[in-house]
């Protein structure tokens, strides 16, 4: 069974960091891609940034671009967001995804398997 566990969240103000975690288990990263998404509230579900696990490229939407780093550790099985200088518009329920293809994919429809999320809240 593949399971997506997110764990990292938490309160932090304007301009700290957070790391945020994806163990996945019931599936190995090889061939897979990793999206991160986030759903802010009264909105909709949308993309944050993605990797290949097998040739390691990225994809950031313009509002993380320099700001967010993400990363697969295949050894862990464990996908990284690290989001720095965050900011009040980045609060919301951050979920990752698995996917296949490389390059990874954008679109949300294309992430077959979700973890339950996890609450980032930023402070002005």
């Amino acid at each position: 069974e593949v399971q997506l566990v997110e764990s990292g969240g938490g309160l932090v103000e304007a301009g700290g960091s957070l790391r945020l975690s994806c163990a996945a288990s019931g599936f190995t990263f090889d061939d897979y891609a990793i999206g991160w998404f986030r759903r802010a509230p009264g909105e909709e579900r949308e993309g944050v940034s993605c990797i290949s696990s097998s040739d390691r490229s990225t994809y950031y939407t313009e509002s993380t671009k320099g700001r967010f780093v993400i990363s697969i550790d295949n050894a862990k099985n464990t996908a990284y967001l690290q989001m720095n200088n965050l900011k009040p518009e980045d609060t919301a329920v951050y979920y990752c995804g698995v996917a296949e293809g490389s390059p990874p994919p954008r679109a949300l429809v294309e992430y077959d398997y979700w973890g339950q999320g996890t609450q980032v809240t930023v402070s002005s």
